[in-house]
């Protein structure tokens, strides 16, 4: 029971990172709207869970040392590589952000981030009443 539990709590760890990062992307292509030639940028949600939860990073770079005395470092961009967006309609200044959509992307990204704080909060609470037993009996 309890490793079960552990696993669904560390499902949700990963989706809620993996969703405030894809957040933290869907807002950065839409502050860059109006910027000359930027390009729209998005993860594959799917596959950067099934990485997460195997522990793979998809975004490690190991970095070349040509000394000894240099530091192995990473390139670590972020918890998902990103992709750019398949463009619909290109822009006149090559910008690739199309409002409509990343509106849709952001709002659905919240709601799947909420849908999951939700489940995972009355995961608690189901383990709380559980622990604590029935009261007043």
């Amino acid at each position: 029971m309890v490793s079960k539990l552990d696993q669904t709590i560390n499902f949700h760890r990963q989706a809620l990172g993996l969703r405030a990062y894809r957040q933290q992307v869907l807002a950065t292509n839409i502050a860059n709207s109006d910027t000359p030639n930027y390009k729209a940028r998005d993860i594959d949600f799917t596959s950067a869970l099934q990485n997460a939860l195997a522990g793979k990073n998809a975004s490690d770079l190991q970095l070349s040392t040509t000394a000894a005395r240099h530091l192995p470092g990473t390139g670590n961009s972020g918890p998902a590589s990103l992709q750019y967006r398949t463009v619909h309609q290109p822009s006149a200044d090559g910008n690739t952000v199309d409002m409509d959509v990343e509106r849709a992307k952001f709002a659905e990204n919240a709601m799947q981030y909420e849908a999951s704080l939700q489940f995972i909060g009355g995961q608690f609470k189901t383990m709380l009443t559980a622990i604590q037993g029935q009261s007043g009996q």
